[in-house]
């Protein structure tokens, strides 16, 4: 009886698993494809400058962009007005992204608030900023409080938009077993609520983000005085395209840390909401 147990024992924890586990993940393969693809459009930037396929001063070879980009951030040149930039976008960001989740909220949890404020939001919500930038500066200037309005402003509608769309998609069992224990409206605001539409709001904020550092270069470029949207239109009419692409592939940098960051910060936030994610 005691070979028998043995053997079974042993039979079961030597066989091997009928379905390995795969080498390489897909979504490793399909960021290295990714990448593969970047490099591959840079090789081919690089060549038709180099071979003159592209004759144009304004377009220098990838090489000579680097070397620009290294030159301007050793010597503070760029790495100023990207701080300034930065500084503009995260003001603007943490304004309208704190008014999009309180107003969605409210909007979200407060029929009437919904009916009377809807309008005005679908009003409002589809203007173009560009639009919106040269009257606002016949009442905020030309300086620091206009490109923060705008971002904010640019900002707060998606995160609104999420917010509100996120709670009115939290599934009822919910509320109704909040009030079934007979909780608070504070604690089930708190505790229910924003927990189930944590999700939504976490998406808003992340598209909102992008949208951010976007809108901050424009509201540069049309009142501009500092920044990188002030500095690419000066390298611009100044001829000096080496320069003005190097701040837009530090602006491309800043844009991908920023979501990498803030992918992130999401997967741990919402890592409950993630656990049947295959491809993450």
């Amino acid at each position: 009886m005691t070979v028998a147990n043995d053997r079974t024992y042993v039979a079961d924890s030597v066989v091997p698993s009928s379905k390995p586990a795969p080498a390489v993940s897909p979504g490793t393969l399909s960021h290295a494809g990714g990448w593969a693809l970047v490099a591959a459009l840079l090789l081919i930037w690089e060549v038709s400058a180099r071979s003159g396929l592209v004759n144009s001063q304004s377009w220098p070879a990838f090489s000579q962009v680097l070397s620009a980009t290294a030159l301007t951030l050793y010597s503070g040149e760029l790495t100023g007005v990207l701080a300034s930039t930065a500084m503009r976008m995260l003001a603007g960001f943490a304004i309208g992204g704190g008014l999009g989740v309180v107003l969605g909220l409210l909007v979200g949890t407060i029929p009437i608030l919904h009916r009377l404020l809807s309008p005005l939001f679908e009003a409002v919500r589809p203007l173009p900023i560009p639009a919106i930038v040269p009257p606002l500066i016949l009442f905020l200037g030309i300086g620091d409080e206009l490109k923060i309005f705008v971002v904010s402003l640019a900002v707060m509608f998606p995160v609104l938009v999420n917010t509100t769309g996120g709670i009115r998609s939290i599934d009822g069992v919910l509320m109704q077993t909040a009030k079934t224990f007979r909780k608070g409206a504070a604690y089930t605001l708190l505790f229910v609520t924003l927990p189930a539409a944590l999700p939504a709001i976490l998406a808003g904020l992340r598209i909102s983000l992008s949208l951010a550092l976007v809108t901050t270069i424009v509201a540069e470029m049309i009142a501009g005085s500092g920044g990188v949207g002030y500095y690419l239109i000066v390298t611009q009419y100044g001829m000096q395209p080496d320069k003005m692409y190097a701040a837009v592939l530090c602006l491309a940098a800043l844009g991908y840390a920023l979501n990498r960051g803030f992918t992130f910060l999401e997967d741990r936030l919402i890592a409950w909401d993630r656990r049947g994610d295959v491809s993450a």
